[in-house]
């Protein structure tokens, strides 16, 4: 069996990591580069990196950071935030990621899924999906979650598997730093209709959350951030109850 992997989240926003409730009001977390290290050091098994703003604010994002964060890391990287084409993940490629996130730019321009997994390999390639559930429909949601569109989410995350995306960081903006544990009604229902491992994002607050998320709802990876980083929960003990709870991580 697959061991389970908990994944700390640094949304950086001007530099800094940054945490709200859904998506909004964010408020200062924390030096992104001194975060990074700690989740190694904790026994985090990836670090994801999103840039929030970069693509609302329709820029790239920022190398020099990436490369600050990545020699923290003896961990997968996955970063995301303005990426819009092969010489983008190329770049951050360079500057230390080991796998690149996309969301809009992939809304906008589909093919690019495909462009970025024949060119890197579908392992490299996470689909990053902000779901909200609007009139009964889970829709996806662009920039931040501030643009909703006409896609539901899981049409599109079934589309995005077969053009190549080989995970999904999924976020339900509804459950979003509310801390009243993870969407298992959603994730449970778009992981039963695909292939590819699932990222839960969106709504942990407390280690009996991760336990459920796994058991429920079988996603193969659990994210999160502001529990994190403000110590509410801690990665070694998180991990020991998962292990006595029988579920597969790496201690």
């Amino acid at each position: 069996m697959l061991s389970k992997r908990i994944i700390p989240c640094l949304d950086v926003k001007d530099g800094r990591t940054v945490k709200g409730v859904n998506f909004v009001n964010l408020i200062d977390a924390g030096n992104p580069v001194e975060l990074a290290w700690q989740y190694a050091q904790q026994g985090a098994d990836e670090l994801v990196f999103l840039d929030i703003s970069a693509t609302n604010e329709k820029r790239k994002t920022t190398l020099e950071m990436v490369k600050a964060v990545a020699l923290q890391l003896n961990i997968p990287f996955t970063i995301g935030g303005g990426i819009s084409s092969i010489e983008d993940a190329d770049a951050l490629l360079n500057a230390g990621a080991d796998k690149i996130s996309i969301n809009s730019a992939a809304v906008k321009n589909p093919k690019l899924i495909e462009d970025l997994a024949n060119t890197f390999g579908k392992q490299f390639v996470v689909l990053a999906v902000d779901s909200k559930e609007i009139n009964n429909k889970n829709i996806v949601h662009l920039n931040g979650g501030r643009l909703a569109t006409d896609l539901e989410t899981e049409n599109w995350i079934k589309q995005a598997e077969e053009m190549g995306a080989g995970e999904i960081l999924l976020t339900s903006m509804d459950f979003d730093g509310t801390k009243k544990g993870f969407d298992c009604k959603l994730l449970a229902k778009i992981n039963a209709q695909i292939n590819i491992p699932i990222i839960a994002s969106g709504g942990a607050g407390n280690i009996q959350h991760f336990t459920e998320v796994f058991e429920t709802a079988k996603v193969d990876a659990a994210l999160a951030a502001s529990i994190f980083h403000f110590g509410e929960v801690k990665i070694p003990e998180l991990k020991l109850e998962l292990k006595n709870n029988n579920i597969a991580v790496r201690i």
